[in-house]
């Protein structure tokens, strides 16, 4: 009997002692990465086709964002929002460029920038309307504003009394979010595709119908672009796929290529009701944030990886396409983009831990579907050979 104490053993032991127990933990102490692929404290290798929980769109450590933050970090760290610093007005600039135009407010995460849309949207609207509507299934962030905008009750639990004024309606469903408005209401929130709700992707008309709605009651039109932007989809941001431009749009996680940042567009029209006072973010738009996201965005661009990501989500659906035909446990295939779920008739836990036996990391979101996140650097190979691992797993549960 191998009673040999690992390092990932030792790192357990600290995280069991000194570090609070709110995530549920994998038995795998990870090193170092590159691309789509990590290693272990033991020198174990995976493939990696959730890198950094969607963060890493580029994969683990692009070339491009840490040669950007290492130089930035003997330059200057941070420095406080009271200044103006180049970076940050350039980074702005390129994001208002690359979407619906207007004006850029930094922060750190998607929750933070949903709770600055949220604000803003009270903020803007007349002092009689604070009522937002978001949708069943949906994921804004675990801060308490962003969590009552989330109309998933398991994230609810213990947590009450919720901030007041969010109405949940399902999504796709127009005639239901109609029924919700009233003298009350400010704003419409919205992922274009819920991401941790399953990539379920919007009927057709559904997001021009709440354009139209939002356009006849005077609302904001909200977009959770966290998952979905910076050319997750194959376009820089998913409202493209379906030609409606909200009025504000909040973005994190593939921002800044695996570093922590966060962002709020909005309209220069919209944009002064934020006004100084009313909100903030110590860190936010901070230098090296700011190099990494110009960086991310170069790098996007210079190595024309929209269109990569385009041809690897071709390769991902001819696949799991094929696995479909093949397996009675696949329910659905969805997919846009690198943004891909899998929905079976099984555990999807149990898909996620013997994946990782494989050496194949992915993900379980909803219980039973399997979430891919892949990198847009991803090589064919590497897709094929996470296909063939996922192909394996699955058949094996029949």
């Amino acid at each position: 009997m191998n009673t040999e104490v690992t390092e990932s053993d030792t790192i357990g032991d600290l995280f069991a002692r000194y570090v609070v127990p709110n995530y549920t933990r994998f038995p795998v102490a990870i090193a170092r990465g590159n691309g789509s692929q990590v290693w272990d404290t033991e020198g174990n290798r995976y493939l990696d086709l959730f890198p950094g929980w969607g963060c890493n769109l580029l994969g683990h450590c692009p070339p491009a964002v840490v040669d950007a933050v290492g130089q930035q970090v003997q330059e200057l760290i941070h420095v406080p929002n009271t200044w103006q610093t180049r970076l940050q007005g350039r980074w702005a600039q390129m994001l208002s460029e690359r979407s619906f135009g207007g004006q850029a407010f930094f922060c750190n995460s998607g929750a933070e920038a949903n709770e600055a849309a949220i604000k803003l949207a009270r903020l803007h609207t007349p002092k009689d309307r604070y009522k937002i509507i978001s949708f069943k299934g949906g994921f804004h962030g675990r801060t308490l504003g962003a969590t009552a905008a989330t109309a998933q009750v398991k994230y609810h639990e213990g947590l009450g009394p919720l901030m007041a004024g969010f109405r949940y309606a399902p999504f796709g469903d127009l005639e239901a979010t109609t029924r919700l408005v009233d003298d009350e209401t400010a704003a419409i929130l919205v992922e274009p595709v819920q991401g941790e709700g399953g990539i379920h992707l919007p009927p057709d008309g559904f997001l021009a119908g709440l354009r139209q709605l939002a356009d006849d009651y005077g609302l904001l039109l909200i977009f959770d672009e966290v998952q979905t932007g910076c050319g997750r989809t194959g376009k820089w941001f998913a409202y493209e796929h379906f030609d409606v431009v909200p009025d504000i749009m909040t973005l994190a996680k593939s921002l800044c290529g695996g570093i922590a940042g966060g962002a709020m567009l909005t309209t220069a029209e919209i944009a002064p009701s934020l006004r100084p006072g009313m909100h903030a973010a110590t860190f936010g738009g901070n230098p090296i944030a700011a190099a990494a996201g110009i960086a991310t965005l170069e790098m996007i661009e210079n190595e024309n990886l929209l269109s990569r990501a385009a041809a690897l989500s071709a390769i991902f659906r001819e696949r799991l396409e094929q696995l479909a035909a093949e397996c009675e446990l696949v329910r659905e295939l969805r997919i846009l983009g690198l943004m891909i779920g899998l929905q079976i008739e099984a555990d999807g836990e149990q898909v996620v831990d013997r994946c990782m036996k494989e050496n194949l990391l992915v993900n379980c979101t909803q219980g039973n579907v399997i979430r891919l996140l892949p990198a847009m650097t991803l090589t064919d190979a590497e897709a094929h050979e996470g296909c063939d691992i996922l192909a394996g797993v699955i058949k094996q549960l029949v």
